[in-house]
């Protein structure tokens, strides 16, 4: 039997993009009340559009000096993303706003201790690892926690006031390397993890998605309350647990409020 694969099975749902933009405020006040009204007319009915099941679009404020507003979509797939960034580029309002980041993910649920128990059973059973027969009882398996995790895997944008967004990687030092490290070790470590995230799920919800070979970090953290004081108090507490301390990397964060209303924004 060749050894196990270190890889942790994972499952993926929504395509997500975040788009943060600088909004050209001196441009935008050249414009005369008509026009101005005319512009967000069109951007309404054209960002209410984008608010089905199927399609969701929220627009956040930002705080600080990284943007002014932060689009986020998700998406079935990244060819209806395309499509939804190309609708926003066509709009008036569009000529107002400047892209100065943007990250593309889709969600995805890590199954480090499923993995851990289905490879094992596999292993007693004599069924070589990258087999034919393996591959088809990977997938049978995937099938099943797909439907049974369809929800959290194609969620909708919660509609609390407050978001915080960040992307991560995992550490691959010279000291220590998380891909280095048995799978076991890193089950424990990312149960211990998600344990201080389940205390605090009354008060924030959050949506990890993957990114390797999609953008430059490795994952993307959106968390979603009704006070933004949360997202301190919960990011902190992880960072004592082992695999924060130790392993993670943590790029820019992105703190905004929601936009119901983008003519009273612009207004305001």
């Amino acid at each position: 039997m060749t050894s196990l694969p270190a890889v942790p099975l994972t499952l993926e749902g929504s395509s997500v993009l975040h788009q943060m933009m600088r909004f050209r405020w001196t441009a935008w006040k050249t414009l005369t009340p008509p026009q101005q009204d005319a512009a967000l007319l069109e951007a309404s009915a054209a960002l209410g559009g984008m608010q089905g099941a199927a399609q969701q679009t929220a627009i956040y404020s930002l705080i600080g000096h990284k943007g002014d507003l932060m689009f986020l979509h998700f998406r079935k797939t990244f060819e209806e993303l395309n499509q939804a960034e190309i609708a926003l580029s066509r709009l008036r309002i569009a000529e107002f706003l400047e892209p100065t980041t943007s990250y593309l993910s889709m969600v995805e649920l890590g199954l480090y201790e499923s993995t851990l128990k289905l490879y094992g059973s596999l292993a007693e059973r004599g069924i070589e690892p990258h087999s034919a027969e393996w591959k088809q009882e990977i997938e049978s398996q995937l099938a099943r926690q797909r439907q049974a995790m369809a929800q959290r895997l194609w969620p909708a944008i919660p509609d609390h006031k407050y978001i915080c967004f960040y992307p991560m990687d995992r550490r691959r030092g010279e000291s220590v390397n998380w891909y280095q490290v048995p799978m076991a070790e890193r089950q424990r470590m990312m149960h211990e993890h998600g344990m201080v995230g389940r205390r605090y799920a009354d008060d924030v919800r959050q949506i990890i998605t993957g990114s390797i070979g999609f953008d430059d970090w490795e994952w993307g953290v959106d968390l979603f309350a009704a006070d933004p004081l949360v997202f301190k108090k919960l990011i902190y507490e992880m960072r004592f647990d082992e695999v924060s301390a130790a392993y993670a990397l943590f790029g820019t964060f992105y703190v905004g409020v929601r936009v119901a209303d983008l003519g009273a924004w612009l207004k305001a």
